[in-house]
């Protein structure tokens, strides 16, 4: 006796897979597992095969299978493989929507913010890949569409777009939601603009020499051992760190390093004298889990104070 021709009862049906007595019922009337056969009092009885279709769909139904695919599956219109790699796919996505909608709630927790920022927020966060790359190269082509600024620079922007990781922590979602607002600053746009047209402006009078990441780091040191030191930017302390300065700048741009020199270098400082330029890379940064940046704000306002500090003697 292998038991295939035992019949089962709703009840024991409900006792061996833990399902109610009413959802057997429901999935008999349904027909997705109609009973074997009917006691002559009209009570339902079920044999092992249809057991064995029970479970499966209590299984597939625990899965998140909705009804029409598991009668698909039972009816073997649709193969199995197919309707759970189809299924698995939706749930990706269903899990990755919850993981970001866990990360704003904690950058909302984090923040304190109020209904419209958390608002927001979420919009924000919710952007496709695509989109929020679109968002970004919408503002780079309003800041430097038509001009001929530093084409590496431009390039730089363009490449370094905001990728927001499948499962972004709360601080990435924070700093996205950050850039969104930035980007979209009429204000910060006009500020990137000026830029723009003084990096043009320096082209048209002949300046091919890119970007300038060894002055950049000169700069840094210079000015770091300056401030380190606690040398004040209009002290006589400071001439010497801004004649260096001035000499490393008149060498890359092949111009004397003289009085004009001086004038054009610091028109060029304050051209670059926003914080939120340097606070777009930091945000970038974050976002893209890449090493944040150190700030240098504080090494070029020291350089710009100490170089205007200069001026009069010229």
């Amino acid at each position: 006796m292998d038991g295939s021709d035992t019949l089962y009862s709703i009840g024991d049906l409900a006792r061996r897979t833990g399902l109610t007595v009413k959802a057997i019922r429901f999935y008999a009337d349904t027909g997705l597992v109609p009973p074997t056969d009917r006691t002559a009092a009209g009570y339902r009885r079920y044999d092992v095969h249809a057991l064995a279709r029970l479970d499966l769909v209590r299984t597939l139904r625990e899965l998140g299978l909705d009804l029409p695919a598991i009668r698909r599956v039972l009816e073997r219109e649709t193969p199995l493989h197919e309707v759970a790699a189809a299924h698995a796919e939706a749930l990706e996505v269903q899990i990755r929507t919850l993981r970001l909608r866990r990360a704003v709630l904690l950058a909302v927790a984090q923040r304190g913010s109020t209904p419209e920022e958390m608002k927001l927020m979420h919009k924000l966060a919710e952007l496709s890949d695509a989109e929020r790359r679109r968002l970004v190269h919408d503002f780079v082509d309003e800041a430097f569409g038509g001009l001929d600024a530093n084409p590496e620079f431009v390039a730089m922007m363009r490449s370094a777009m905001p990728e927001l990781p499948d499962e972004p922590r709360a601080e990435q979602v924070e700093a996205w939601v950050e850039l969104g607002e930035l980007v979209q600053d009429p204000d910060f746009r006009a500020a990137v603009r000026r830029m723009a047209e003084h990096q043009a402006a320096e082209r048209a009078d002949g300046d091919r020499t890119g970007l300038h990441h060894a002055l950049t780091g000169t700069v840094r040191s210079l000015v770091g051992t300056a401030l380190t030191d606690g040398v004040a930017p209009g002290s006589p302390d400071a001439a010497p760190v801004v004649a260096s300065l001035t000499a490393a700048y008149a060498e890359t741009f092949g111009r004397p390093d003289d009085a004009a020199l001086r004038h054009w270098l610091l028109t060029r400082l304050e051209a670059a004298d926003d914080p939120r330029a340097e606070r777009y890379w930091q945000l970038l940064a974050i976002i893209n889990g890449w090493p944040v940046p150190e700030s240098l704000a504080e090494v070029f306002r020291w350089f710009t104070e100490a170089l205007r500090a200069r001026l009069p003697e010229c």
